[in-house]
């Protein structure tokens, strides 16, 4: 029998965390059907883009800087 080459290493996650998994996850359905009708209602070629890029940002946040990324960064000061 061979080794699978993507393993699973945790079958066993608390009930918390399905939980919050789940509701994040609907949350960003939501906010994307929110996205997804507002572009059918606009005419602006611009608007439907920014709305396809929103849409984008949500199904793939680790496309999204976070404090990690910048720890020296300081809200509300210009450098």
């Amino acid at each position: 029998m061979t080794t699978p080459t993507n393993p699973i290493t945790r079958l066993d996650r608390p009930l918390a965390d399905l939980e919050a998994d789940m509701k994040a996850l609907v949350a960003r359905q939501q906010a994307c059907q929110v996205l997804a009708e507002a572009a059918a209602h606009t005419l602006s070629p611009s608007d439907r883009l920014a709305y396809a890029m929103d849409a984008w940002l949500l199904t793939h946040p680790e496309a999204c800087s976070t404090a990690d990324d910048y720890p020296n960064w300081q809200p509300g000061r210009a450098s």
